[in-house]
């Protein structure tokens, strides 16, 4: 763990606090914060300690405020303590104090900012978990980013984190999938496409083909490599087949003169689900994204942990038999205006209670959702992060319902939602992939930009803001490009260090700081310091975009800090003839460097030494 000034700060202010309200509740405690003031010329930092305090004191914040500022003033660091509108106290600091975050941060590296905000509080990230129905594309990148992004951040903050992938292989969408490997197959077998077109499969078979993108042709390749012939379907007449063998048969196709075995189906989606994860992992260790749990859902399924999951909430009482009222608006997909079995939701906060059981007997997409996060709870997680498509969000407020019933409210379940993204170029919006033929792969934009450009961008904004994803800005080399831009920051910083031999970090740490004194230079050291507290806040926040802002705010002051240079060569970083002043701003330029790869480290993003 390394300093944060801030928490320290806000050590002594809630001692100084206590000190004038010795009996101040422990509540209003907590709620004094020490940030930076929204207008920099009034200090280095305020304080709402004397706001929050106000009227369990019995006080007017003020006066409180003024008698606050006079014990402040005497602590060691701080050379001004001022009260301000109605009960904020601005401070500030000491520039010596401020100069020794330099060598701090040379001493910690690049785990400078970590911290135990998160008390080691064990946390699941859930993210990505994308159907194993196609290549990944642009709409599952941005999840993937940003909820790598902030299991990395929580991480950082002393969250022990997990990250997880829970695979969707059970249910329609993957029936079809197989359906759709099984074409495949047999026009790789038959070396027949025309035979076995599109349309003629669905009119034979009874079945309409979903997936049709070339992505599933190598699947149906590796399927008749393996099978050979023995999965081809087979003209049959009336009559032909035992009872045995018609009840292993696909029904619709033996209707209609066709023998398709249930297991051969079932070979093409296992064949092809294990083919799509395999090239879902590829493309997510493309973007630097490796996760620690694959949860597959058929598996939770067979093993009765669905099954386990109804039990639990049955002996809860919190499952009936009965029928929902018609929705107003739009129909829902999970309303059947007959029995079914149906979960108090609306007990838990949820606006209606939800099936679990269709009146076929049949589970809900729901049941098993229950039953993936009931799992994560039994493997001992206190906190759930489950990061979804916008179009998922009328979706959460029945799945915290249902995580508040099954573990009696003892573990929240949070949402982040990641909205859609618009792929531009020139100025238009790019569609299409050649591969899976109507929309952008993962793969494609990787291959486009680069892994680095594509992770900056996507934690440029908000993750719940839409976005556009211009590809012709992404690898523009100016300060209107984010990636460039702080790259070029780390990129100039190694040169530096570079030209002066790579100083050994003892000898930086050890240098004396007396020289840096210039507005600009002090400047950089304020953002560098704010770096735990960026971290910290962050994390709290569960917004890792924030890192974002801030590495642009670092790069920004340390680019005003070289131009000056260039303009005023007494503020140049070497200067042979004053070795000491040189020595200090080798350790500033470096400490720059190190908070940026921290930052990067974060965001998942390679540092560059130099731009090309």
């Amino acid at each position: 763990m390394t300093e944060n000034i801030f928490t320290l700060l806000t050590q002594e202010v809630r001692g100084a606090l206590t000190g004038l309200v010795p009996d101040l509740p422990a509540e209003a405690l907590a709620r004094v914060q020490v940030e930076p003031p929204r207008d920099a010329t009034h200090g280095d930092m305020a304080t709402n300690a004397a706001l929050v305090a106000a009227k369990p004191a019995r006080m007017p914040p003020q006066k409180l405020a003024a008698a606050l500022s006079e014990r402040l003033l005497a602590l060691p660091m701080v050379t001004e303590a001022t009260p301000a509108g109605p009960g904020f106290v601005n401070l500030r600091l000491r520039e010596d104090f401020l100069r020794a975050q330099v060598p701090a941060v040379l001493r910690a590296g690049e785990a400078y900012g970590q911290s135990q905000a998160g008390g080691g509080l064990r946390v699941n990230v859930e993210y990505v978990s994308a159907n194993p129905t196609g290549p990944m594309h642009v709409g599952h990148c941005r999840g993937a980013v940003v909820g790598d992004a902030l299991a990395n951040l929580m991480a950082k903050a002393g969250f022990a984190v997990t990250k997880e992938y829970y695979v969707n292989d059970a249910g329609n969408q993957v029936a079809a999938l197989g359906w759709a490997a099984y074409w495949r197959y047999l026009r790789a077998v038959t070396l027949d496409a025309d035979e076995w077109n599109a349309e003629a499969t669905e009119r034979r078979f009874g079945v309409t083909l979903q997936y049709r993108g070339d992505y599933l042709v190598a699947v149906g390749e590796a399927l008749a490599e393996r099978y050979g012939a023995s999965l081809v379907a087979q003209q049959i007449a009336p009559g032909m087949l035992g009872a045995e063998e018609t009840v292993s048969a696909f029904a619709p196709a033996l209707e209609r003169g066709w023998l398709v075995r249930t297991a051969w189906l079932d070979t093409c989606r296992e064949t092809a689900v294990a083919m799509m994860m395999s090239e879902i992992r590829e493309d997510l260790a493309l973007l630097g994204v490796t996760q620690d749990v694959f949860l597959s859902e058929r598996a939770l399924v067979e093993a009765g942990a669905v099954e386990g999951a109804v039990r639990l909430m049955q002996d809860k009482g919190l499952i009936y038999e009965g029928v929902l009222e018609p929705p107003k608006g739009k129909t829902p997909d999970d309303w059947e205006p007959r029995p079914q079995t149906l979960f108090r939701a609306t007990d838990f906060g949820d606006d209606v209670d939800r099936p679990l059981r269709k009146s076929d007997g049949s589970n809900t997409y729901f049941a098993n959702d229950i039953a993936c996060h009931a799992d994560k709870i039994g493997r001992g997680h206190e906190l759930l992060i489950d990061v979804w498509g916008a179009d998922h969000g009328g979706y959460v407020s029945r799945m915290q319902a249902a995580v508040r019933a099954v573990s009696d409210g003892k573990v929240p379940l949070e949402i982040v939602l990641c909205q859609i993204v618009h792929v531009m170029k020139a100025g238009e919006p790019v569609r299409m992939s050649k591969r899976a033929g109507t929309y952008v792969t993962l793969r494609d934009l990787i291959e486009e930009v680069g892994r680095d450009a594509v992770r900056f961008t996507m934690l440029t904004r908000k993750s719940d803001a839409q976005m556009e994803f211009d590809l012709d800005k992404v690898v523009e080399q100016s300060r209107d490009n984010p990636v460039f831009y702080v790259q070029y920051a780390h990129a100039r910083c190694r040169s530096v260090l570079r030209q002066a031999g790579d100083p050994a970090v003892a000898d930086l740490v050890a240098a004396p700081l007396d020289a840096l004194t210039d507005a600009a230079e002090m400047a950089l050291i304020r953002r560098i310091a704010a770096w735990p507290r960026t971290v910290d806040s962050a994390a709290l926040a569960r917004e890792p975009h924030r890192i974002a802002f801030y590495l642009q705010d670092l790069a920004a002051d340390f680019h005003v800090l070289w131009n000056r240079g260039r303009d005023d060569s007494t503020l140049r970083f070497i200067r042979a003839e004053e070795p000491d002043a040189t020595r200090a701003r080798l350790a500033l330029v470096a400490a720059t460097a190190t908070v940026i790869r921290s930052g990067l480290g974060v965001m998942g993003v390679t540092p560059v030494e130099e731009m090309r």
